[in-house]
């Protein structure tokens, strides 16, 4: 992935080293209805998707624990780090270039959150086995590094533009909070019962859209940066393969629940990541996702 020259975004708060993600030096207090859930998480409905990667140990540059002692990361962390930065700059571009153009309305940047181990949210308490998440109580996204080098040696599913595909799908729950489809699916998921089989049909369409929002940024990022390269595609492909439902329940306990599902089957996930790629259109993706039959998903 070409990102030569990328500016970082500044929307990240760093709780690396931080016992129990104590929030130190945020603006302004939690904003919205706290209507995010656990299930939100990759891996949820039932999968914990750590059961599988495992987590990694891996202690940056010098930080100081809570405790006062530095703390040293791998220097394959802090490019992991920069890297993350570099991804959340270019989605806060390419979303409020998106909002202005498509006639959604003012697109307002997210926050993303470091961490390590576990971290308190506005949606509970966070946990790095949980894999990266999207909070809408705080407009935050939350990512503990080490999920990426797991993806990596666990599940083979590598790559800079996998990892990016990872962010933009966590972006992708942003804009869906933005736009109301988060809370209008949210509503529908807590009458049907946490857990029910419709509500988890309710979640695999959150989480499909997401990749397709995720697609559409990958569409205007290269279309603007020239940022896809040769293999790039495949590498996000290849991972919404190795984090589909079906994909991580048979790998953890050798058969699919299709019941249980909440992110999608790999053939879904990789189908509408390559749609919002091919198209870019965001309200076809909205009205796709929230007016199509589950069979049809």
């Amino acid at each position: 992935m070409n990102l030569d020259g990328r500016r970082e975004s500044t929307n990240v708060e760093d709780r690396r080293g931080m016992s129990g993600g104590a929030k130190v030096g945020l603006g302004g207090g939690i904003m919205g209805i706290i209507i995010a859930i656990l299930a939100m998480f990759m891996g949820g409905g039932g999968l914990d998707i750590g059961s599988i990667l495992g987590q990694m140990g891996n202690v940056t540059m010098q930080e100081e624990s809570s405790d006062g002692q530095p703390i040293e990361y791998s220097a394959e962390e802090q490019q992991l780090a920069t890297f993350s930065k570099q991804i959340l700059g270019g989605t806060e571009d390419i979303w409020s270039q998106i909002f202005k153009s498509q006639g959604l309305g003012e697109y307002r940047d997210p926050k993303m959150v470091l961490y390590s181990g576990s971290t308190s949210t506005a949606c509970g308490q966070g946990q790095a086995a949980m894999g990266p998440f999207y909070c809408s109580g705080d407009q935050s996204l939350y990512l503990d590094l080490s999920f990426f080098m797991s993806m990596k040696q666990q599940l083979g599913a590598d790559g800079d533009f996998a990892y990016a595909y990872v962010i933009a799908h966590e972006v992708g729950h942003h804009v869906e909070y933005l736009t109301g489809v988060l809370q209008q699916i949210h509503s529908k998921m807590a009458r049907y019962g946490q857990g029910s089989a419709q509500a988890n049909k309710e979640s695999v369409r959150i989480e499909l859209l997401a990749d397709y929002l995720a697609g559409c940024w990958a569409h205007y990022d290269n279309e603007r940066f020239g940022s896809v390269e040769d293999g790039d595609l495949q590498e996000a492909i290849d991972c919404a393969l190795k984090i589909g439902d079906d994909y991580l329940q048979k790998r953890a306990q050798g058969y699919a629940m299709p019941e249980s599902f909440t992110h999608g089957t790999s053939e879904q996930r990789m189908r509408w990541f390559k749609a919002g790629y091919e198209s870019g259109d965001v309200k076809r993706g909205i009205n796709s996702a929230m007016q199509l039959d589950y069979s049809q998903l």
